[in-house]
């Protein structure tokens, strides 16, 4: 069974109150500095390998991105795709009701798997690898989900007992989600063991995110777990990325502003959506 979200959340951030505090997380066993961890699933779980759409990337000037005033990600009240929650009347009501389609457990559920959904939809396409410069492999594709699953469920501390709860259905979604990817990679024996290994690297992403916020922090600290969590390869130093990786850094720091702007309704409810990457910036000459 896994630990409940909201308990290891709440682990992870008061064990992240300071940079000393990461190497206790390495002593619990949560892997801060996630590169090894994956050298582990490696050898199990095959990259997806890279889409012929991505062999021509569009060129970014990434030193002119996520400069922007942040601003609140809800969804118009116009928009199409909005989600509203299902209203019946008359014998369907009744109906549903018996049923407790109406629980809090019911609508917390129907709406984390909403949030989970735009989750997938910023993660999956390749406009996020294509402005990052990133290969869509297992790997990457794991960690950006990881990164943004942060996102909101960092998001969602802020909303107290309604937020926590919330989070727990989202994770257990994504966690099957994930199961579900490695399945697809071609794993079919010891998934469990595997699936231990990626809720490892998971929490030690977490714990690095959180740790690069506090106030204490290095002003690199972000960077640094992002290239470790996100584009750390053997072999390479993080100079090797130093554009891509300060470019994600401004991102995140522009992604955690936005949210914060964001109303507690569109968040729980699942009406937002992360800044659109599609539109990238032509690189100057």
């Amino acid at each position: 069974m896994l630990p409940r979200w909201s308990r290891a959340i709440s682990q992870i951030s008061k064990l992240a109150a300071s940079r000393g505090d990461v190497e206790k997380l390495r002593c619990r066993g949560f892997n801060v500095s996630t590169c090894r961890g994956f050298a582990k699933v490696a050898d199990v779980v095959p990259d997806f390998g890279t889409d012929d759409s991505s062999a021509v990337r569009p060129q970014v000037n990434l030193n002119k991105m996520f400069w922007a005033k942040p601003c609140s990600l809800a969804l118009p009240v116009d928009s199409p795709i909005r989600f509203e929650e299902r209203k019946y009347t008359g014998i369907k009501h009744i109906m549903m009701k018996l049923m407790l389609a109406y629980s809090k457990e019911s609508r917390s559920i129907e709406r984390a798997n909403v949030i989970y959904r735009r989750v997938v939809a910023h993660v999956d396409p390749p406009a996020i690898y294509d402005v990052f410069n990133l290969e869509k492999t297992f790997r990457t594709n794991f960690s950006l989900l990881v990164l943004h699953m942060w996102l909101i469920l960092h998001r969602l501390k802020e909303e107290g007992d309604e937020g926590a709860d919330l989070g727990q259905n989202l994770y257990e979604i994504y966690n099957h989600d994930v199961e579900l990817r490695v399945y697809n990679a071609g794993v079919n024996l010891l998934l469990a063991r595997w699936m231990k290994e990626l809720e490892k690297i998971f929490y030690g992403s977490v714990a690095a995110y959180e740790a690069a916020l506090v106030p204490e922090a290095k002003q690199d600290e972000l960077q640094n777990a992002l290239w470790r969590n996100v584009f750390a390869e053997e072999g390479l130093s993080i100079e090797d990325a130093l554009q891509e990786v300060q470019a994600m850094s401004r991102y995140v720091r522009r992604e955690i502003a936005c949210m914060s702007m964001t109303e507690k309704e569109a968040i729980l409810s699942g009406n937002f959506l992360f800044s659109p990457l599609e539109n990238v910036v032509p690189l100057s000459r």
